[in-house]
């Protein structure tokens, strides 16, 4: 019988949990590239004030001289490109006033065009009435353009909702505000179509005689437009002199910074910027989507 042998058994080896493949490492995170950061917003922001400056840009109606085709708290899109680019063009009018404009083109009669007065850097917007060229005058509020009165007649009166931003407060004309059918309060403005020579007709309001409804005749002169508000007592507009923060007569083509084109919505004045709510409650029904361009019927002859 074999004796056992005393050689002594090597232990077994033991686990070599080391040696399994070790779980890969997160890597290190890195930080915010802020120079990247910065360069993108910086490329957005020209890009917005390139396409505001050549394109087409929002518009904000803060005064009653276009009723009754626009009213206060409108916001509209102005296009940049209808009759070329001038120094008025960007949006901020970081140019000095120079003659002449790149690809440029006269305004037809009718557009209602956003325009910097001579020496200002703030934006009007009024509608072009008179051309290079055209004899005008105005006798009782009565356009006569190259010897022709412009086609006017009286329609019913329009009535706009008063609220915040369409007050309608007593003047110099009286009290026009009504109430209407269902108890809302209306501003009844006596309302006349007015057709220019080349068939371009569009409604204005006219109160009552006032000091701006007689202008003495005068030839645009060459490169120059005439331009006037449709509510016709309370527009600075060619009529009234600088001054008086009026236009002072023809402006300059190289002035007009573009054509506008379509009303996007409306506020009544009751919003609150500390209230998002508000925003919608705000929003005149309604109006968004109004183009604003002057309908088109035969010419005179």
């Amino acid at each position: 019988m074999n004796e056992a042998s005393d050689k002594p058994v090597a232990p077994a080896a033991p686990t070599d949990v080391d040696s399994a493949p070790a779980a890969a490492m997160p890597a290190n995170k890195q930080g915010t590239d802020w120079w990247g950061e910065i360069k993108g917003i910086f490329w957005l922001v020209l890009a917005v004030l390139a396409f505001h400056s050549f394109v087409a840009k929002p518009f904000y109606i803060p005064s009653e001289s276009m009723m009754p085709t626009l009213i206060k708290g409108d916001r509209l899109v102005v296009s940049k490109y209808p009759y070329g680019w001038s120094w008025v063009s960007p949006s901020f009018h970081v140019m000095p006033p120079m003659p002449g404009r790149v690809f440029g083109s006269v305004p037809e009669r009718g557009d209602i065009v956003i325009v910097t007065p001579r020496g200002q850097k703030a934006d009007y917007i009024k509608r072009v009435i008179g051309l290079p060229g055209d004899r005008l005058e105005m006798i009782d509020g009565q356009i006569i353009l190259n010897g022709v009165p412009v086609q006017r007649q009286e329609e019913e009166p329009i009535m706009i909702p008063v609220d915040g931003n369409v007050p309608c407060l007593p003047d110099e004309f009286g009290d026009q505000r009504v109430a209407g059918p269902n108890g809302q309060i209306f501003c009844r403005l006596p309302r006349f179509r007015e057709t220019l020579p080349n068939g371009k007709s569009y409604d204005t309001i006219d109160m009552g005689y006032s000091q701006v409804d007689d202008f003495a005749p005068i030839r645009i002169p060459a490169g120059q437009l005439f331009l006037m508000g449709d509510n016709r007592d309370k527009s600075a507009d060619s009529r009234v002199a600088s001054e008086r923060q009026g236009l002072g007569g023809p402006v300059p083509i190289e002035n007009i910074g573009g054509r506008a084109e379509f009303i996007t919505f409306s506020l009544d004045g009751s919003s609150q910027y500390l209230n998002p709510i508000s925003w919608f409650t705000a929003l005149r029904g309604g109006r968004a989507g109004g183009s604003l361009h002057p309908q088109q019927t035969a010419p005179a002859e």
